[in-house]
């Protein structure tokens, strides 16, 4: 599993705006036009758009 980083609120904000718990997903790269996310309990990954 990627070692991700607690969101930020505005990140938070963000991550909600995709239908996804904010709690349940960390941030493991925050570059370009895209925030890649790691779950924090089974290791998916996952890209949003920023």
């Amino acid at each position: 599993m990627k070692q991700g980083k607690n969101p930020t609120k505005k990140q938070k904000i963000h991550i909600k705006s995709y239908w996804l718990n904010p709690d349940n997903w960390l941030i493991y790269k925050n570059a370009g036009d895209q925030v890649s996310l790691v779950h924090r309990f089974t290791g998916t990954t996952r890209k949003i758009p920023k």
